[in-house]
Parts: C-alpha cells; sequence; structure tokens
C-alpha cells in the first residue's frame, strides 16, 4: 500500500513510520523546511531547543514508548518540577499540595475550599458529566468567587484569552487535572517531568531516517496544492516543490494540517462534515525566548496571575534541564495565547521585547536588559484549539466523507489537551486505521 501523508509533525512522521514498518511504503510531504511541526527546533549556542516549551509527564506512555523504540530512552531525564504563580505581585511556590495554604490571596476557607475541589476532580474517572457545562460556571459554583477570580480565571484567560475563556468547557479542565495528578510520585507529593536531552529535533530525525530507511520517503519545503479526487475517492495529491509541480497517486492519504486547511485542499465536502471543520476555532502562539547570562527565577513554570502582565506564562527551561547543557545559558520563554488579530501578534521581535521588558522585573526586581544575550522570536498560528462547551459533538471523524481521506489532527485530541504524546498516539492510531480499513493486519 502506496500513503501519502500531509505534514511532518509527531502525528504524520509516527503514522508514516508505522505504517513503513508494517511494509507500506509512506510519503510525506512537509511545506516547512524543517520537521517536528510545533514542536520543531532552533539552533541555541550549538545545542538544539524546541520553538516552543515542551516536557512530558510520566503517563505520556506513547512518546515514551516511540523513544525508547528508536533506541533513544537512555536520553529521557526525569527531573521534579517546579511550578509557581505571580498574583498580586508576589510569587507563591505550587510544587506540593501544601502549598495552596500559603496562597495568601484568598482567604483560608478559601484554599480550602479550593485543594477539596481540585482533590475531588483528581478522583472523577467520567470526563462526559463535564462536557456541557462552562468551567467558568462549574468553578464558580464550587470553588467560590474568590478561588475562581484569583486562580482559575487567570488561568483560562492566559489560555484561551479575553475572547474565548468563558466558553471553555469543564471537561478541559477536567483533563489537564488528571494529566498532572498522573505524573506526580507515588506519594502524590511531587510531579516529575521528562525531558529527553537530545531534543525533540533528535527524535524527529530518527524517525525520518527509520522511515527512509523502509522505502519511505520525507519532501520538506513542499507545499500539497491540492488533494486529487475521483468521484467519492481521495487518489493523489498535487504538490509543489520550489517551481516544479507534479502529481502523484496513492492508494490512502493522510492530513495532518489544521482543520481549516482541508476545504482549501478539495471540493465537494459534504455541510455536515465541512461544518465540523469551520466551527473549531484556533488561538495561536507567540513566543520570545530569552537567552540570559544569569537565572531569572528558581521556578520552571510560572503562571501569571496578573492580567496587566502582557504574557500569560515564563517558562525557564533551564530550571528543567540545567544550563550546563546550552553553553551555560539561561533559557525563558514569555508564552502569550493569542487571536490573530490581536496587537501582539503581529508585533515585530523588538516591538514585542519592548512591551514586555518592563514587566519582566515583575518577575525580578534585580532584571536588567544587559542580561539578554540573544532573543528568538517565535509566531505559531493554529496552535490551541478552542475546547468549548459541547466539543465533543463538533470535533470532526478522522475518516473523512471521501474513501481513503483521513484527518489527524489536534482539534480531535479529546478530551486531554494536544501535545506530542497525544499527537504520537493519534498518528499511531491512524495508521492501524488505514491498514484495518484495507485489509492489513496490524500487530
Amino acid at each position: 500500500m502506496k500513503v501519502g501523508i500531509i505534514g511532518a509533525g509527531a502525528a504524520g512522521l509516527t503514522a508514516a513510520y508505522e505504517l513503513s514498518k508494517h511494509g507500506h511504503k509512506a510519503i510525506i510531504f512537509e511545506e516547512a523546511p524543517f520537521l517536528g511541526g510545533q514542536a520543531s527546533t532552533i539552533d541555541v549556542e550549538g545545542s538544539r531547543l524546541e520553538k516552543g516549551y515542551h516536557h512530558w509527564f510520566t503517563n505520556d506512555t506513547n512518546i515514551i514508548q516511540l523513544t525508547e523504540e528508536l533506541g533513544l530512552g537512555e536520553q529521557i531525564r526525569w527531573i521534579d518540577s517546579t511550578v509557581a504563580t505571580l498574583c498580586e505581585g508576589e510569587i507563591y511556590d505550587f510544587v506540593t499540595p501544601m502549598d495552596l495554604l500559603k496562597f495568601k490571596p484568598l482567604k483560608f476557607f478559601e484554599r480550602l475550599r479550593l485543594g477539596l475541589v481540585t482533590l475531588y476532580l483528581q478522583r472523577q474517572r467520567n470526563y462526559h458529566k463535564y462536557e456541557s457545562i462552562s468551567a467558568e460556571k462549574w468553578l464558580k459554583q464550587h470553588v467560590g468567587a474568590g478561588g475562581y477570580e484569583k486562580f482559575w480565571e487567570p488561568m483560562l484567560r492566559g489560555k484561551f484569552g479575553e475572547v474565548y475563556y468563558k466558553e471553555i468547557s469543564m471537561a478541559w479542565v477536567w483533563g489537564k487535572i488528571q494529566t498532572r495528578v498522573k505524573s506526580r510520585s507515588k506519594n502524590m507529593v511531587r510531579e516529575k517531568l521528562g525531558y529527553p536531552v537530545c531534543s525533540f529535533g533528535e527524535i524527529f530525525d530518527v524517525l525520518a531516517d527509520r522511515i527512509r530507511q523502509s522505502s519511505g520517503e520525507v519532501h520538506l519545503s513542499t507545499k500539497v496544492s491540492k488533494i486529487i479526487t475521483s468521484g467519492n475517492t481521495a487518489t493523489g495529491l498535487t504538490v509543489a516543490s520550489g517551481s516544479l509541480q507534479s502529481q502523484e497517486n496513492f492508494d490512502a492519504i493522510i492530513a495532518t494540517t489544521p482543520s481549516y486547511v482541508i476545504p482549501k485542499l478539495l471540493d465537494g465536502l459534504p455541510d455536515n462534515y465541512l461544518s465540523k471543520l469551520k466551527q473549531v476555532e484556533y488561538l495561536g502562539a507567540v513566543l520570545l525566548i530569552l537567552l540570559l547570562d544569569r537565572p531569572l527565577s528558581s521556578v520552571y513554570w510560572l503562571n501569571i496571575a496578573d492580567r496587566t502582565i502582557p504574557f500569560v506564562a515564563a517558562i525557564e527551561h533551564t530550571n528543567l534541564l540545567g544550563p550546563e547543557y546550552y553553553a551555560g545559558n539561561h533559557i525563558v520563554y514569555l508564552s502569550n495565547y493569542l487571536t490573530a488579530d490581536d496587537p501582539l501578534f503581529v508585533m515585530s521581535e523588538d516591538e514585542l521585547l519592548s512591551e514586555y521588558m518592563p514587566h519582566i522585573k515583575k518577575i525580578n526586581p534585580e532584571f536588567d536588559p544587559s542580561w539578554i544575550k540573544k532573543v528568538f522570536h517565535q509566531r505559531v498560528s493554529a496552535a490551541q484549539p478552542i475546547i468549548s462547551v459541547d466539543y465533543q459533538k463538533r470535533i470532526p471523524q478522522h475518516q473523512t466523507p471521501f474513501d481513503n481521506l483521513y484527518l489527524a489532527n489536534t482539534t480531535q485530541i479529546y478530551p486531554e489537551d494536544r501535545g506530542t504524546n497525544y499527537s504520537v498516539k493519534m498518528g499511531k492510531a491512524i495508521a492501524e486505521q488505514v491498514m484495518l480499513d484495507f485489509g492489513y493486519e496490524f500487530v
């Protein structure tokens, strides 16, 4: 079987790898000049670093197993996480459950109530009962106005912006809590996070090599401009590399693009499926990566609960994996999720840094611009699907209305949040579905 795959992110590469392992020819076409999609890397002082912050939880078994299968298991490091929240000018640790009791912006009774509700959610296994209610409504009712306004609302605003945060399904919050608690150690006190010291980029490189070794192909800087159909069946792709354009026939096609791209590649989608593709909205991600000559803080993941600060999190990567891996430099991501028309989304690197600079001192009053050795500016569209109330009803099926054409993207990861682990899981699942649909075994 010959399968064409649009996109060389985690899902596309995994699908091609699984198909290749089972004797099928997989050919990937990627418009960008690099592998990995949103988990691709840049060079930082001779080391590879993800353009967007990434880590694994201990229950991210799919990508962990894949990394081990590729012979890179020894590269994984498991490190105690440090998490904190900046609120009302103070940084409050959230490393252990007991830290909640020290969160002074809430009254003591409010802290207890917030902790008990969180514990209750940790023990819930049926997320379906949360799908049809907004996180705002459920949390206000159960943790109270104080717990919502000081703790949960800033996080929802930060993740989904002013436009969408009130629409988010409680099922999404349930999923985030489940992920975090499952990554705690056996005594349920400290959270451990994983990271491959070889970088995510090395994992993707080895995946691509394994695909090529199995007679597959990976074409970068190659854009798919059309999905070719005959009647109700997808039969091939029109691709362009530079000024050269060609057509290639396939038995099956897997598209890992954002949902809104699919209608641009083919006509004739039925209204019900087209509606699902168009209903899901996305936020983009904007990141400034600061290369510093000294640490900004002692925290890996700092949530910003002050909405006067124009970024939503400061992730100090070298508080997870030490600066010795980056020639002694300290690396901080300043993160934002924004709509495409937000002024911050379209700012240049210099404009954004100028906007952020006064607020960095709120993290560390001693911060001085002279600490900055280099700045990297990253902008990603379609970074975060909006998981609104009754979202499950709007998820498009993997099998599209066209025979032999499959969709596998982040809008279909639910109730978990998008991430490399679930993209790997989906890539493997879509490869299995294609093989079974064509009468092949998947062992």
